[in-house]
């Protein structure tokens, strides 16, 4: 059996053409318009929240933070000792940082971390370092130290600042002089 080939008349072949061409722009028109980002929502308007859910805290000045630091820095260059001392604010953020001549590598860092405690607990670490006896994983605490050389510095009984001073031969010897930026702070200077 022979089977004959029917032949399309050009019309029908124009009519199959176009439709085939309007099915794939259909397809392409569908693929773009799925891939296209949605319209960007309108800002939000700014919501003012209740008074009770604020808080105003006090903070050291950077002013006061250099002063506090290069009173320590004196108070331990009039006895003959090297040290570093640095100030933090309530957060921990380094406000100042001053590395006297002659200070050790390790004293940059250990007086960042004293006055990191000394705020952290509102008390000088010398006191912080005897509680370890009863409380031992306190030192696990990152970027504490518990060595004498940390003084809190409050504001209402609140504290807003720690003076961490590194570097001297003694613990007893950098909280003397962190404790004497912290008074230079009370003397109004």
């Amino acid at each position: 059996m022979q089977h004959k080939a029917k032949k399309f008349s050009t019309r029908a072949k124009a009519v199959t053409s176009a439709g085939i061409v309007a099915a794939v722009g259909a397809g392409v028109a569908g693929a773009v318009s799925a891939s296209a980002e949605a319209p960007a929502a309108a800002p939000a308007a700014p919501v003012a929240v209740k008074s009770k859910a604020t808080t105003t805290t006090t903070h050291l000045t950077a002013d006061a933070a250099v002063e506090a630091a290069g009173a320590a820095l004196k108070a331990a260059e009039k006895e003959g000792q090297r040290i570093t001392v640095a100030v933090v604010d309530r957060n921990g953020n380094t406000l100042a940082t001053l590395r006297g001549d002659g200070a050790g590598p390790q004293s940059y860092e250990s007086a960042i971390r004293k006055a990191y405690t000394a705020v952290s607990w509102n008390a000088p670490t010398s006191e912080l370092a005897k509680r370890l006896q009863n409380a031992p994983n306190l030192k696990d605490i990152p970027n504490t130290l518990f060595l004498a050389g940390g003084a809190p510095v409050a504001h209402g009984n609140a504290p807003i600042a720690g003076i961490g001073v590194a570097g001297a031969p003694s613990g007893d010897l950098d909280e003397k002089f962190a404790r004497a930026a912290v008074a230079a702070l009370g003397d109004g200077r």
